[in-house]
């Protein structure tokens, strides 16, 4: 397991109520690594934060891991499927429909 991948394991696992449903995928190709995170759906909102923050405070963490060993490393974070914001489109769609 690389650094980073067991850095964002670390800190994730840390953060949710469901650690064992966390999945981390990495690749590499000639744009450096990507981490892709698959999260329980209850435990999006602990990934993501408020606004955004956490999520954008892994990235940054994520990138000085990699700076220190001299790779560029990115973050996706996987929306599972049924949750809370794909149930809100639907209901915006609903009331589109409606009109």
């Amino acid at each position: 397991m690389e650094q980073d991948h067991a850095f964002l394991d670390f800190v994730v696992k840390a953060l949710v109520d469901n650690p064992d449903d966390i999945v981390i995928n990495r690749t590499v190709d000639e744009m450096g690594v990507l981490l892709t995170l698959t999260v329980n759906p209850d435990d999006m909102g602990k990934i993501i934060g408020r606004d955004g923050n956490i999520a954008k405070a892994l990235r940054t963490l994520l990138r000085v891991v990699g700076m220190k060993h001299n790779a560029r490393v990115n973050l996706k974070i996987n929306e599972p499927a049924g949750g809370k914001r794909e149930v809100e489109m639907k209901s915006v769609d609903d009331i589109v429909d409606s009109l």
